[in-house]
Formats: structure tokens, sequence, C-alpha cells
């Protein structure tokens, strides 16, 4: 433990001896040779909130955590700080003024998000209600909903005829992110709801064909395609993005995406894109029973992750429809 402890100062300290002697070099501080040698998006950002987190000035520590109304006040004071003149590099403020949204817009969005994670489904709320019945009618347009409490819900992947105890894991951002995936991506919401419903086999290449024996070929002739209850993988796709969010993982999306602050409309429109994803995975699966769904989400998270893990990825950079999923 005490090499570790004096391995880490050890490198902490030649770190800043570094950083020093570059800046001598250089004539610039690491904020502008980030802003500077650095294309916008989340490989600048992310430098930007790792340096910044890491200073030893504790005004620039805790720079990533002031209200959006502060941040104009927040790069004069780490331009002052860092003894840069605004009027001979104006880019600079301008650079680190989009970095510094983007960082607290993504902190205020996990807020955002939490809070409605942990307020829980009230069948007595009217706005509730009005929420739930809107995921019915956008997403089974031609068949009325007889009654409130109905086994009618589990056309749509509800578990009984009531959904308000579904909701429980995720609270009321469950709801949110059905209701947008429906309303606003309906055509691939209700296409994916058939599918779910009316499981398709995705198509067996020429290659595989010829590697399957007699036998193989004999069983998969009258093996069953396996569904899902839709609205619950909803959810459990929403605790996927939910999980995503608050490990930071996101930052990569959503830093490439959005120009200031992430919005909750992000965050939706990232659910609405796993969907989408999801959905295809589970039919080049091909998984035997439902039993096998958490071993197929485990490893579409891991992809997903893999994919984040490029500071380049942008998940749905121009978010709409996928014309692919109306074709299988």
């Amino acid at each position: 433990m005490f090499v570790q402890v004096c391995l880490y100062f050890y490198c902490k300290c030649l770190w800043r001896c570094l950083k020093f002697v570059v800046r001598k070099l250089t004539g610039q501080c690491e904020l502008q040779r980030i802003c500077y040698n650095t294309k916008p998006g989340a490989a600048r950002t992310m430098k930007i909130e790792a340096s910044l987190k890491g200073s030893k000035s504790k005004r620039l520590q805790t720079s990533v955590n002031v209200h959006p109304d502060a941040i104009e006040k927040t790069i004069d004071d780490i331009m002052e700080l860092k003894r840069i003149n605004p009027d001979i590099n104006p880019q600079l403020g301008v650079s680190l003024q989009a970095c510094l949204l983007q960082i607290v817009g993504y902190r205020n969005l996990i807020a955002e998000v939490e809070k409605l994670r942990r307020e829980p489904y009230d069948s007595e709320n009217p706005q509730h209600e009005e929420m739930l019945l809107k995921l019915w009618k956008c997403l089974k347009p031609n068949s009325p909903l007889k009654a409130r409490i109905s086994k009618q819900w589990c056309e749509i992947g509800f578990q009984g005829d009531d959904p308000k105890t579904d909701f429980r894991g995720m609270g009321l951002l469950g709801l949110y992110n059905l209701v947008y995936f429906a309303e606003w991506d309906t055509e691939i919401a209700q296409q994916v709801l058939t599918d779910s419903l009316h499981p398709k086999y995705r198509e067996v290449t020429k290659k595989e064909l010829s590697q399957l024996s007699k036998a193989e070929w004999e069983k998969k002739k009258f093996d069953k395609a396996i569904g899902y209850s839709f609205a619950i993988v909803g959810i459990n796709i929403t605790d996927l993005a939910y999980n995503l969010l608050v490990s930071g993982a996101l930052k990569t999306h959503f830093y490439n995406v959005a120009p200031e602050a992430p919005t909750l409309t992000h965050f939706q429109q990232t659910f609405c894109y796993l969907m989408h994803e999801f959905h295809k995975f589970w039919i080049d699966e091909d998984p035997l029973d439902i039993m096998e769904f958490n071993r197929v989400r485990e490893k579409f998270y891991k992809r997903i992750l893999r994919q984040l893990q490029n500071p380049e990825m942008a998940l749905c950079p121009h978010f709409a429809a996928s014309e692919s999923l109306i074709n299988m």
C-alpha cells in the first residue's frame, strides 16, 4: 500500500512537472492545447473535463459543477486564473463555453432522469393516466381500449390487466420513453410491436446453411421464433439506457450529438435507437426461449459499451426511423 501511494504521488508530481515544461515550451496552458489541437466533440470535451477535474486549483475543479447561468462568469474566471488574454484568444472562450455547457448539461440530465425514475406511476394522477392511454392509442389506433383495467394491455406487452405495476422498477421514466417512441417514431414502434407478437426468423446465409447438418436443418425448420413482451422490454431497455447514462458511458454519444447541453429529448432519442437495435439484435441472436433474454440483453449491452469507447461514436447522429426495420 505504501509503495502504491508513493507511486501515485510520484506520477502526479511528474505529470505536473511535464505540464509545466510543455507550457513553457509552447506558451500555452493545457486547456489551450486541448482546444486548439482537438476537434470539437467528445474527444475535446472529455479532455477538458478531465483537465479541470484534475487541476490543483479548486476553482477549476468546481467549474464543472456550476449552474448553467454561471458558465460565462466561470469562463472569465478560468481565463483570469490562467492569465489568458481573451482579446488575443477569443476562440478559446467560445470553445470552453461549449464544453462546459455539455459537461454541466450532462450532470443536469442525470438529475432530471433520476427524478423521473424515482417518481412512481400514480393511477390517481390524471397526467399519468393520460400518458398511459396515449401509449395505447399510438400503438393500437384501430383497437379501442374497452376498459382501463383490461387484459388488452397484454397485447402491447404488459404483464397483467393493469400496467401500473410494471413501472415499479423505472417509475415514470419507463412510461415517458415508451410514449416518446410510440408518438415520435410511430411506424417503427408499431412494426416492432407486431414483430414481438409475431416473431420472424432472421434469414440464414448460404455460409451458415452449408455448416448445418441435416439433423440441425430439420430441427431449424420446425423451431418457432421467439418473441418478447414489447412494453416490458421497453422498460428494461430504459434501465439499460439509464445505466449507460449514470455510468458516464453516454458522454461519448451526447458530446458528439448535442452542440450544447444534452437534454431529455436526446436521452429519449437514444432510447428509441436502443429499442431499434435491440429488436434487430434479438432476431439475429435467434434465442431458444424467452429465458435467454438476460443473456441476449447482456451481450447487447456489452456491444453498445464497446461502440461508446470510440470517442467519435454517435449512436444516432441524425435521429430518424430506421427504414431497415420496416422491411424485416
